[in-house]
């Protein structure tokens, strides 16, 4: 089915990402998330096609999953760098905003995920910090192929691999596993499926670093330099 014939709320729904993207269009998916888009988008002079054209692109960029083990070193880090640096960065504050919006709101409802917003502030601040490190020390080091200095380096990255998977695990906690209550409304269900995809994209982060990319400067699990 054409995007633009679908309510805003299945599209905030079924289309990680695309809540900042309608807010961006000051599209109200919540109160107004019967109006297809389409209707949405006429009554406030856009275009359609090209909001679903941009909600589409960014799927696109996140579905892109090329074999790591093909890539070279340089190529895998820009794969990295755009897959997930990237989008951890446009998503994250939308996760924060659509977390602040459910707890104002549903407060008072016994599976009100109190205090994910912090929570996730706390994530945002950590991975920021660790992507940084990575974008302006480590991965630099080792493009340049300065692999034994970059040993050390790679030994932080791994322990702070293990914080962000503790984030997950008190994530999971606060949301219990991202279940949702009955009737739950627009803004919750976009909240839980925006998790649901940064808990995923997290995780193959993690792993295309720790097991593949890290492999080849370190050597565990057998790994093997290539440049």
């Amino acid at each position: 089915m054409n995007m633009t014939s679908l309510p805003l709320g299945q599209i905030a729904r079924d289309y990680p990402g695309a809540t900042g993207i309608l807010k961006k269009m000051k599209l109200d998916f919540c109160c107004g998330g019967a109006t297809t888009l389409k209707q949405a988008a006429r009554e406030k002079g856009l275009d359609a096609h090209r909001i679903a054209s941009d909600i589409e692109a960014h799927m696109s960029r996140r579905s892109g999953q090329p074999d790591p083990t093909d890539l070279s070193t340089e190529s895998l880090i820009e794969h990295i760098l755009e897959r997930y640096h990237d989008i951890h960065r446009e998503e994250l504050p939308e996760l924060i905003r659509l977390a602040k919006r459910v707890e104002r709101v549903h407060g008072s409802h016994l599976k009100c995920p109190s205090g994910l917003a912090d929570l996730l502030t706390d994530v945002l601040a950590e991975l920021e910090n660790h992507m940084a490190k990575e974008e302006q020390i480590l991965f630099p080091m080792i493009t340049r192929g300065i692999n034994g200095m970059a040993v050390a380096p790679v030994a932080v990255m791994r322990e702070e691999h293990d914080n962000h998977g503790a984030y997950l695990e008190k994530i999971e906690s606060i949301t219990n596993d991202m279940t949702l209550p009955e009737a739950a409304c627009n803004t919750w269900k976009a909240l839980y499926l925006g998790l649901e995809t940064f808990r995923d994209d997290l995780t193959q982060h993690i792993h295309l670093e720790n097991n593949v990319l890290f492999n080849r400067i370190d050597g565990r699990m057998g790994g093997v330099s290539n440049g």
